[in-house]
């Protein structure tokens, strides 16, 4: 054949290398390889050039212009006044948008007092417990209501624990809140009477400690520059901004509390029960004065509980900065100085060491042990203190003394310091405060250091001992300094007279009650805990040196004429008035001139938030509120504040009422971040959740930082860590997904570590939910319109469900498989809740619905419900998706309160139904109707099989065209199969054949096979569909390969020495290994006999 002719255009072939010139030596073979490789190069752009030339010479080829369906976009969210039923006249959008979702229903719900507590229906109905108009209790009407109709075994009272005022609820409130709602929730929706009571805490403290800071950052000023009238204004005004802040965030995290009863803990009804609470435990004894050692916190000018203080670990030297100093002036701890004393008339010196040296300005004493020889010389002789005219007894003590430690010589201050205090206490040593109230030395430190700041003073008392050759020297010292928790600075351990509460006798009463099980801790390793706790209670000093919380209701009685001290608790009067106080007065110090002058103290904040739970009903008047929600069911709150808080409200429960407050507590976990790290403001990582809600950018949380009282050095930190825990910001996730995973974390551990993508996850299932609920709605239509079709468009009438939700006993294989996993969700979340289990009730719930509704049920009845399915089959069908929707959603509403009301909301109606929201419609609980055993044993086997079959047909990349058999070597399982043949080639994606038989000489020749349970193996037709020539090579080169990976290892295990070489751990991995060859290729071997025989 003759070859054609290139076009005109194009390129010529390329030259030939040329020939060397006569008497020239030939080009080397690397020459010649770079010249073929230069012509290889110029053909190769010859080539490319003509082919754009002949190209452009072409005719040119239209491009197919793929035009986009229109997307119709989403209906425009239709607002509705405040407290009006939200708007769901337009089609649902097309995705979850936790915005549009979320508007308007907790308006909507407080509107419709669904937030009072309420009593249950005489009659309740098959769908809700009450009434269609809840019989509501709210406050004002309690005097109104007969209680004889209140069944106290179904009432359920949560007080919620109050945040403070100090600021905005960060994610560890939401936690809580969410919890207890969930609980709320719940109760309210299986027929119990509900009572959640809201409020807040002033925390006198900490609200002191925030204002003062706000208030020198933006004016410079103190709150004595204000004075104390001015000052509370001040926090008064920070108070209402930040209680409508808490507020608002409460109610966006869908917090279903009674509004009506909200509590603050200085408002006039509370504080007139703290009024109580102090005169009667005073009148009790319980209440006492005394000058004893407290914690001074110098920068908050105020005492402080043990509770209050922090132990900061210091691993030996350390310079640190302290409040109250200049930034850049540091000072040591850390270290133990040592010095001697002279002794009195002797040459003799005594060697003592302290880590705090200053305070050998107000020593009282030098002890040693009985039995050290070393000093027996010295027992009842003296010291001299160098810079102070005192005499100083060497004293003998066993308790206090170790001989092995140190030098076994301790000094004794008495009066700064808690174990002096107690040697003190039992030597009768003088006690010598050398400290002033600003943390100045007073004129007990003699005139040398008189006036020096605290820390100043510690150098220069090393200074002066150096001077007059006292001092022997310093060494690192491991050891913990106790830490203002509000101000940071160094605690100081002072003299101070105080009102104090003797907690040992409440305390052994709490244990009592508990033990006897009147209370119910959970989980378990805080109840060890409590026990422990009150067994080594002390004593609780309640006076604080603040200006915001409630005032001391105690009296100092001025006598004319005598000079009266004021540490004596005699000379003191508690009373709820003044005009008590002077009656008190007038019988005490009967015919006597006197005034009364209230205690400029306040009272600590625990002392308050400690009647919570009966404060909050009404307490001391005799409610209607105390009668009926007093106790309450539960306490929810954090393992941390067991003991600042908890236990506190059961001694004084006990005390004044005589009734534990509570019969359960629950403490949550601890939220820290992603890396284990306690939230912490200067780390940039507190998370507020209206961000978590509705998205925050990273500049947005940048911003958030300077509104507080950070200085730049920790904001630049701050900002630091939120760039690497949030480079784009957080992401909008909304309330329901955040209360999902907020409880789904919650498996009863001590902490929490947060991720905020998790979250995001649980907004995908929210879109997961919103999507299978309006895909399942478009089949609950109602029976075809006559004649619409002739008209152009069939209609169908709305879908009515059925009046009961009780199966009728013929639904198919499917229906009755999702009934019965319907009724194991119920029994699961319900079991979980008891257990505070929310980790597990969220676990079941979701899987319900994700792999039970969403990626099954759904999925089965898509033929079924179609218009042109036979019509008692798809009724059936509609009505068990119906049930299934509607209890579904219930299930969910605890965790997810909008997304279930929105949809449930949106889902026709049972005939008789009157339920106005889901909150009040009966949460799911096992049916004996919906069980169907035998149909979820039958159903499961087949999925079984429907899974072995996606399995055969995965490794082949078979998609389409499967034709598939299922040999069901039982009659009974033939029979509930082949009644659902629809349904199976549904959920086996690319099925166009699903044929059902009960003989293996029905299974067509070349199909590959599973063997599933006894009753049930599967096969899916590969003849004609796969090469089976290539897939026996692919199966013979595997063969091969772990024929020679198996011959090299039972080479090594003939070795001789084997057993001996190789650890124990080797030997049982390579015979593990040799196992898993053996079978795979007894495998392989049945898949090339099996692909054989497609051949024949």
């Amino acid at each position: 054949m003759a070859s054609s002719a290139p076009p005109a255009d194009s390129p010529a072939p390329a030259a030939a290398a040329p020939a060397p010139a006569a008497g020239t030596e030939p080009p080397s073979k690397s020459a010649l390889k770079k010249a073929e490789k230069e012509a290889a190069l110029a053909a190769k752009k010859a080539l490319k050039k003509g082919t754009a030339a002949v190209q452009a010479a072409l005719p040119k080829k239209e491009k197919k212009v793929v035009v986009a369906a229109p997307v119709e976009p989403d209906p425009e969210f239709i607002e509705v006044p405040e407290g009006h039923f939200k708007d769901l006249s337009q089609r649902m959008a097309a995705g979850y948008n936790p915005t549009d979702v979320e508007k308007s229903w907790y308006s909507w719900w407080r509107a419709q007092q669904f937030f009072v507590p309420a009593l249950p229906s005489a009659s309740p109905s098959e769908y809700s417990f009450y009434d269609s108009e809840p019989a509501a209790l709210p406050r004002n009407k309690m005097g109104e209501v007969d209680l004889s109709k209140l069944d106290q075994d179904k009432v359920f009272v949560i007080p919620a624990p109050p945040p403070n005022v100090t600021g905005s609820l960060h994610i560890g409130h939401a936690l809580a809140f969410g919890l207890q709602d969930m609980l709320i929730r719940w109760h309210r929706m299986r027929g119990f009477t509900t009572l959640y009571v809201p409020g807040y805490d002033h925390a006198g403290l900490s609200t002191q400690s925030v204002v003062e800071k706000k208030l020198m950052k933006d004016e410079g000023k103190t709150r004595h520059d204000l004075g104390r009238e001015k000052f509370l204004e001040v926090c008064a005004e920070w108070k209402e901004e930040y209680q409508n802040k808490i507020t608002n965030q409460i109610q966006r995290l869908g917090i279903s509390c009674d509004w009506d009863r909200v509590a603050f803990t200085m408002s006039p009804e509370l504080s007139k029960s703290v009024t109580e609470n102090f005169v009667k435990l005073h009148e009790a004894g319980i209440i006492y004065r005394a000058n004893r050692l407290v914690n001074w916190c110098v920068q908050m000018n105020t005492t402080l509980s043990n509770l209050e203080v922090d132990q900061k670990e210091l691993a030996g030297r350390t310079e640190l900065n302290v409040p109250g100093y200049p930034a850049n002036e540091k000072f040591t701890f850390g270290v133990i100085t040592s010095f001697a004393y002279q002794i009195e008339g002797s040459d003799e010196k005594i060697v003592i060491a302290t880590t705090r040296p200053e305070t050998m300005l107000g020593d009282t004493a030098i002890a040693v042990h009985p039995d050290d020889e070393r000093y027996k010389h010295l027992h009842g002789k003296f010291a001299i203190h160098p810079f102070l005219e005192r005499r100083i007894p060497i004293i003998t003590d066993s308790e206090a003394v170790e001989m092995e430690f140190g030098t076994g010589a301790v000094k004794m201050t008495p009066a700064h310091d808690p174990n002096d205090y107690e040697v003190g206490m039992r030597h009768k040593l003088e006690f010598i405060n050398i400290l002033n109230d600003d943390g100045t030395l007073n004129a007990n430190a003699g005139p040398m250091f008189k006036g020096m700041k605290r820390f100043h003073a510690r150098v220069a008392v090393i200074e002066k001992l150096k001077e007059r050759g006292l001092y022997v020297g310093e060494e690192d010292n491991p050891m913990a300094i106790p830490v203002c928790s509000k101000s940071g600075d160094i605690i100081e351990a002072v003299m101070k007279p105080q009102w104090w509460v003797s907690c040992k006798g409440m305390a052994e009463e709490a244990i009592k009650r508990t033990r006897a099980g009147e209370l119910k801790i959970r989980p378990a390793t805080s109840e060890a805990e409590w026990y422990r706790w009150l067994d080594t209670i002390q004593d609780w000093c309640i006076s604080r040196q603040l200006w915001y919380s409630h005032r001391c209701p105690a009296y100092f009685v001025n006598v004319a004429g005598e000079e009266r001290d004021r540490m004596d608790g005699e000379n003191w009067i508690a009373a709820r008035s003044l005009e008590e106080a002077q009656a008190k007065a007038e019988a005490k110090f009967p015919g006597t001139t006197f005034t009364l002058e209230q205690d400029e103290d306040v009272l600590d904040t625990w002392f308050s938030s400690g009647l919570w739970p009966f404060s909050i009903q009404g307490w001391p008047n005799e409610t209607p509120d105390l009668k009926a929600f007093y106790p309450s069911t539960i306490l929810e709150t954090g393992w941390d504040i067991l003991f600042f808080w908890v236990a506190r409200m059961v001694m004084l429960g006990i005390k004044l009422t005589g009734q534990m407050p509570f019969s359960e507590v629950f403490c949550h976990a601890m939220i820290r971040d992603a890396h284990g790290r306690k939230m912490s403001k200067s780390l940039g990582n507190v998370i507020d959740p209206i961000d978590v809600i509705e998205g925050a950018k990273l500049e947005a949380l940048h911003a958030q930082l300077r509104k507080g009282n950070l200085v730049e050095k920790e904001i630049a930190l701050a900002e630091k860590g939120q760039k690497k825990d949030f480079p784009n910001g957080i992401p909008q996730c909304g309330t329901d997904a955040l209360r999902f995973a907020l409880a789904n974390y919650s498996s009863g551990g001590r902490d929490i570590n947060l991720e905020i993508l998790r979250v995001e996850g649980y907004r995908k299932f929210c879109n997961k939910l919103w999507n299978a609920t309006k895909f399942a709605m478009l089949k609950l239509n109602g029976d075809e319109i006559e004649g619409s079709a002739a008209a152009g468009e069939r209609k169908f009438a709305p879908f009515v469900p059925r009046q009961s939700q009780k199966p009728t006993g013929e639904e198919s294989l499917v229906e009755k498989w999702i009934l019965q996993k319907l009724n194991r969700a119920a029994a699961g979340v319900n079991a979980a809740l008891e257990e505070r289990n929310f980790m597990g009730a969220t676990g079941d719930a979701y899987n319900f619905w994700l792999y039970e509704v969403c990626d099954v049920y759904i999925e089965a009845i898509k033929l079924i419900t179609d218009p042109d399915a036979p019509k008692a089959a798809r009724v059936s069908a509609q009505n068990t998706l119906y049930t299934v929707l509607d209890n579904g959603l219930r299930l969910l509403h605890p965790f997810m309160p909008f997304v279930t009301e929105e949809l449930w909301q949106r889902l026709p109606r049972r005939p008789t139904d009157s339920t106005k929201s889901i909150m009040v419609a009966r949460f799911p609980e096992v049916d004996p109707a919906r069980e169907f055993p035998e149909a979820e044993k039958e159903f499961d086997t087949a999925f079984a099989g429907i899974r072995a079959i996606r399995g055969i047909a995965a490794p082949y990349g078979l998609s389409s065209n499967l034709q598939v058999f299922f040999l069901a070597r039982e009659s009974a399982l033939a029979k509930s199969l082949q009644s659902s043949t629809d349904a199976f080639k549904v959920l086996i994606k690319g099925c166009v054949n699903f044929t059902v038989v009960d003989k293996e000489a029905d299974i067509p020749v070349g199909c590959v096979s599973e063997n599933v349970s006894p009753g049930l193996a599967v096969y899916l037709l590969l003849k004609g569909v796969v090469n089976a020539d290539n897939e026996i090579a692919k199966a013979e080169k595997k063969v091969a390969f772990n024929k020679a990976a198996l011959d090299k290892l039972q080479t090594g295990f003939a070795a001789p020495d084997y057993a001996t070489k190789k650890p124990e751990a080797v030997r049982e991995r390579e015979a593990n290994k040799a196992r898993e060859l053996e079978i795979e290729l007894e495998s392989l071997a049945a898949a090339i006999a099996s692909f054989m025989k497609l051949k024949d």
